[in-house]
């Protein structure tokens, strides 16, 4: 049952990664709440298939700060990745 906070926690990373990450218009606002969501379930998951228990402080710190890091990296990625990928179709399209 606690693997629903680090589903929780990683969404709400993931919604204010959206809103302090630059490039908004480049996404849609639920891309970082379900990536936060997904990567702090799937570390508890794939953690406590390992062995961890949920009294294990490595449990908690590894699924909470996993969705920190993936989507603090994944946005900026995504929004330089989407404008380089714009321009080149610009270019193709004749339009820039």
């Amino acid at each position: 049952m606690q693997i629903v906070l680090a589903l929780i926690f990683g969404g709400a990373v993931g919604a204010l990664a959206h809103f302090t990450v630059g490039a908004r218009d480049s996404r849609g606002a639920a891309l970082g709440p379900m990536v936060g969501a997904v990567v702090g379930a799937g570390v508890w998951a794939a953690l406590t298939w390992t062995g961890l228990e949920a009294t294990n402080a490595w449990l908690w710190i590894a699924s909470l700060g996993a969705p920190i890091v993936v989507v603090s990296v994944l946005l900026p990625l995504l929004a330089k990745l989407r404008a380089a990928h714009d321009q080149r179709r610009r270019e193709q399209l004749g339009i820039a």
